[in-house]
């Protein structure tokens, strides 16, 4: 038994192998029964291919605001999650695991990029942990972006951690295993951790502390759930940015996490913006050129001057950031070090023999417990048979299935020659699990 096919515990929950699907949007829409098929749709084939453990995408537990970008789920109506029991009980018809992620995307919400929502709601704000760093006021004030900020009060952070809770608790009640929390890519989670976006004066200027009262807001709904929270330092952030996570308090913050209760951490590098550090990978040019998407990019960023500009910091953005498969790896192998709970590693992994190398598998010290994939299950729904059996993601880490996003299109690849592979395996029975695994 290779490692990547060994079962590993999670908060006392037993996950069959290491292999796992990264949370990634599903842009499956919220309320209704056609999110609930989308969602199905789209996570029942990772199970199926033998994945022992499923994220779904992040999902926002407010009513209203915090949607990152269009067509997002929400888990704040208990109603609406029960219906998703329907999608849990399919991954469990599979021997997996299901976990949600839970967000809210603070100022990086809709209302602060989006030209067409800031349209249909002029009059809707981003939640905001503090002032807004500078950068973001000169944005705002060269028409770029629309800051309308609302800084939380003391109460109001209480009352949003209440909500991470009552979501979570929704989810364990219609069959999720666990919760995982979206403290990365300039959510709100990361804002409060993040000295960039923190100058708070009250308790929660110490930014784990919100984490602590999630977490103790999760156990009152949801019970001894598994709860599992990213870790984020800032040092891909731009050389101008003075106040960030550096990687000591990175590593001060997954202890401190341990001690509070939770059950795994995914430790992640990242940017105090949201920039290429998310993705990584090539241009999009593809996507970018796309004749039937140009309408809907210069509706999503308010114009056609707007789209351009956003299409050349993206391109200028590909080149910035290192690519090398698994690039959180020593991050998580020196968070393992000081910690006991399962750590998880994503980014840029695409080849068995790096999920196997990153585990332990040749005999080096692991850097992670658990090892996952994104947008290749973009391309390969039903990859882990793939994986499972030895082989390589097709996924070429070119971005064509992102930028689409912005627009509320599902993810999906639109490289031919990923897609034309893909089809070809698919023809092959390549994705159908051996009775061994």
């Amino acid at each position: 038994m290779t490692a990547l096919e060994a079962p590993v515990d999670i908060g006392g929950v037993t996950v069959p192998n290491r292999l796992y699907r990264a949370p990634v949007l599903e842009c499956a829409g919220s309320g209704d029964e056609a999110a609930v098929d989308a969602l199905v749709d789209e996570l029942e084939p990772t199970a199926e291919s033998g994945v022992g453990l499923v994220f779904q995408g992040a999902s926002v537990v407010t009513e209203t605001g915090g949607f990152a970008a269009p067509n997002m789920t929400r888990m704040h109506d208990p109603e609406f999650v029960a219906r998703l029991e329907r999608l849990t009980d399919a991954i469990h018809a599979h021997e997996g695991k299901i976990f949600v992620q839970l967000a809210h995307g603070g100022l990086r919400s809709l209302s602060l990029w989006h030209g067409e929502y800031r349209e249909r709601y002029p009059d809707r704000r981003q939640l905001a942990v503090s002032r807004p760093p500078r950068a973001l006021r000169l944005l705002d004030r060269a028409g770029i972006l629309s800051l309308k900020p609302h800084v939380l009060s003391t109460e109001e952070v209480y009352d949003l951690a209440e909500k991470f809770g009552r979501s979570a608790g929704y989810a364990v009640d219609a069959g999720y295993d666990g919760i995982h929390l979206s403290a990365a890519n300039m959510g709100i989670i990361q804002q409060f951790l993040s000295p960039y976006y923190n100058r708070r004066d009250d308790e929660f200027g110490d930014g784990v502390r919100f984490l602590e009262v999630v977490h103790d807001a999760v156990r009152d709904h949801a019970g001894d759930v598994p709860l599992i929270t990213k870790v984020p330092v800032e040092t891909d952030s731009p050389p101008f940015v003075r106040r960030r996570v550096s990687r000591a308090s990175g590593l001060d913050m997954a202890q401190r996490l341990e001690s509070v209760g939770y059950d795994a951490l995914a430790p992640v590098l990242v940017s105090v913006f949201w920039d290429m550090s998310i993705i990584r990978g090539a241009f999009p040019d593809r996507a970018w050129a796309a004749a039937d998407l140009q309408s809907a990019y210069e509706t999503a960023f308010g114009g056609p001057v707007r789209a351009r500009a956003v299409e050349l910091l993206n391109r200028l953005q590909a080149r910035q950031f290192d690519r090398e498969p698994g690039w959180n790896a020593d991050f998580c192998r020196q968070v393992r070090r000081r910690v006991d709970v399962p750590v998880l590693l994503e980014g840029g992994l695409r080849a068995r023999a790096d999920c196997d190398r990153y585990l332990g598998a040749d005999g080096d010290a692991p850097a992670a417990d658990m090892v996952g994939m994104a947008r290749p299950f973009y391309a390969e729904p039903r990859l882990g048979a793939r994986l499972l059996e030895g082989h390589d993601a097709l996924c070429a880490s070119c971005n064509n299935c992102t930028i689409p996003q912005v627009a509320g299109e599902p993810g999906r690849c639109r490289t031919p020659s990923v897609v034309r592979a893909q089809a070809r395996l698919d023809a092959d029975n390549a994705y159908e699990r051996n009775s061994e695994q």
